[in-house]
């Protein structure tokens, strides 16, 4: 990111010097590439982090292997007094102009607090589960992170209340009932998103999106898979189709940076292969194949040339349908090959008449830049 922010500052310098653009103009710019910058991710953040995550819990394990000697109050001070100096210490060091250390003290902070809460709630014998300590250290995380703006707090909300859904997930998982289905983190989740724009947190909303999907899986799966997966899939689809027709006000509205389509497919994805572990053979197989391998294409031909990351995901999709369809039709050979020799036949002719296709586009393309 700072190698762009170089080179674009180089450019401005030249268009400011050949007439393109008036100083006013190119000062914003300037700006404007600071700011993004700074919110950028860079490799000395992602270290601060990792350190400020194994100092937090250097301290609460020597606090924790200590706990008997040290007297009940010390211990109490002790914990709120890391706390305390995460917090104002990173209020510090940001005013100091030092971003990174200053969301890495916060980090510490909010893992001493998740800390505390399990060392007083053993200390003081509170009643209460584990669900009921990790929301509380969601709830104030969140909090934290809405107070000071912090986008790595954020992420840390979400990854906490994503460890209590599959925390409630497996506590109530019963392999004659399937799962029992945590429904109030739809409702965390939708907080979080909200917070995630204050606090500027663009992965916070990718990783509360895929959450989602992956929830809406488990409930397919306690929903004997039909009427969930059915919805995961339409609606995944659905909105792809806006996500490709309507790119500019869903990406303003959900700020994720282009990547609407990416996790819309996945969600196709993901509820199609449900639906094929509950249809796999007859009509049902062949029909949920069809869907998929359709599926697979469209996003392709749509949004395929824009994201290599849903190019990536499509040659796994379509790798996954083609050994799912081997390992159902095994026993009928032939069957499989001709299926095989149909389908590679199809995707043929389509990938013949896409590279025509493109050629012709970008051959206009050239014309009309000749043109003007």
């Amino acid at each position: 990111m700072a190698s762009y922010a170089s080179k674009v500052g180089q450019d401005i310098a030249r268009w400011v010097e050949n007439g393109l653009i008036d100083a006013e103009t190119a000062e914003k710019l300037r700006r404007d590439i600071e700011a993004n910058v700074r919110r950028s991710l860079s490799f000395g953040t992602v270290l601060a982090m990792l350190a400020a995550i194994l100092l937090g819990a250097a301290i609460l394990i020597f606090i924790a292997a200590n706990w008997e000697t040290i007297p009940r109050i010390a211990r109490v001070v002790a914990v709120f007094a890391v706390i305390a100096a995460g917090y104002v210490g990173g209020a510090w060091l940001k005013l100091r102009d030092h971003p990174a250390f200053a969301e890495a003290a916060w980090v510490v902070a909010a893992a001493a607090f998740g800390g505390a809460i399990a060392l007083i709630g053993q200390m003081y014998h509170f009643s209460g589960d584990e669900s009921g300590a990790i929301l509380t250290w969601c709830a104030g995380t969140a909090l934290a992170a809405a107070a000071l703006r912090s986008n790595p707090l954020t992420v840390m909300a979400v990854a906490i209340a994503d460890g209590w859904m599959v925390m409630m997930l497996l506590n109530g998982f019963d392999f004659r009932s399937g799962f029992d289905i945590p429904y109030l983190y739809v409702l965390m989740a939708f907080a979080l998103f909200l917070i995630s724009y204050w606090t500027r947190s663009q992965p916070s909303r990718h990783l509360i999106i895929l959450s989602l999907i992956i929830y809406a899986g488990f409930v397919a799966a306690a929903d004997e898979w039909d009427a969930m997966a059915i919805q995961l899939a339409i609606g995944s689809a659905a909105v792809f189709a806006a996500a490709v027709y309507a790119s500019e006000p869903l990406d303003s509205l959900l700020q994720l940076g282009g990547r609407l389509p990416l996790h819309a497919f996945l969600g196709f994805l993901i509820g199609m292969a449900i639906l094929q572990f509950e249809y796999n053979e007859g009509g049902g197989l062949i029909l949920t194949s069809a869907l998929m391998l359709a599926g697979i294409v469209a996003a392709i031909v749509l949004a395929g040339r824009d994201s290599r990351g849903l190019r990536w995901l499509a040659y796994i999709g379509f790798a996954y349908e083609l050994v799912w369809i081997y390992l159902v039709m095994m026993g009928t050979m032939l069957d499989t090959a001709s299926f095989f020799l149909a389908a590679a036949v199809i995707l043929g002719l389509l990938a013949f008449v896409i590279i025509r296709v493109e050629k012709r586009m970008r051959g206009h393309a050239t014309e009309g830049g000749a043109a003007s």
